[in-house]
């Protein structure tokens, strides 16, 4: 003879597991929101309007971030456009290594920091290799604040304009990211 219990509590579990899966199943989910951004980040390591310092190397403070082994901090203005007279909207803050043995690529992390428009007050972290001497290199997105948190992506570089003899450059950065 069968337990009245057995049955009952089986009954209540089949219900229970239904009502779950029903649940799991009707409520809406959560879909990331998808922003692409394109801005500019100005890279001077020369002239009176600097933005960058080589900090260590081979040869000390004078090693050129083209060479391997270099590192050299970066507080570079980000722009909406390609020139300096483009609105300013932020700064990009970080680092760069040298970390190719040719001196081509720098492994880069740094910060880009929304100070004026929609994201002011946000950031974004980025992430990844530089192989410079390519025209488009991809980069990821690892994090973010404000607007951006919770965060993830990547980016396309490419270099608009470079001065190798006076270490000069402006990046394009076109960046899409997935955040809530």
């Amino acid at each position: 003879m069968a337990n009245p219990l057995n049955l009952t509590s089986n009954f209540f579990f089949f219900i229970f597991t239904l009502t779950i899966i029903y649940v799991a199943y009707t409520f809406p989910k959560l879909e990331p929101n998808q922003t692409n951004l394109v801005f500019y980040v100005h890279d001077h390591f020369t002239g009176e309007d600097s933005t960058a310092a080589t900090v260590a190397g081979k040869t000390g403070l004078t090693s050129s971030i083209l060479h391997f082994g270099t590192v050299a901090i970066v507080d570079d203005p980000v722009t909406e456009g390609p020139t300096m007279d483009s609105t300013l909207i932020g700064r990009a803050q970080g680092a760069y290594v040298n970390s190719q043995l040719d001196g081509n690529a720098l492994y880069m992390v740094f910060s880009v920091i929304f100070t004026a428009g929609e994201y002011r007050g946000s950031t974004l972290e980025i992430q990844g290799s530089d192989i410079f001497t390519t025209k488009e290199r991809e980069f990821g997105i690892v994090s973010g604040t404000g607007y951006f948190r919770f965060v993830k992506g990547y980016g396309i570089m490419e270099t608009e304009f470079m001065d190798l003899v006076n270490l000069r450059a402006t990046l394009k950065l076109n960046v899409t990211v997935k955040h809530y």
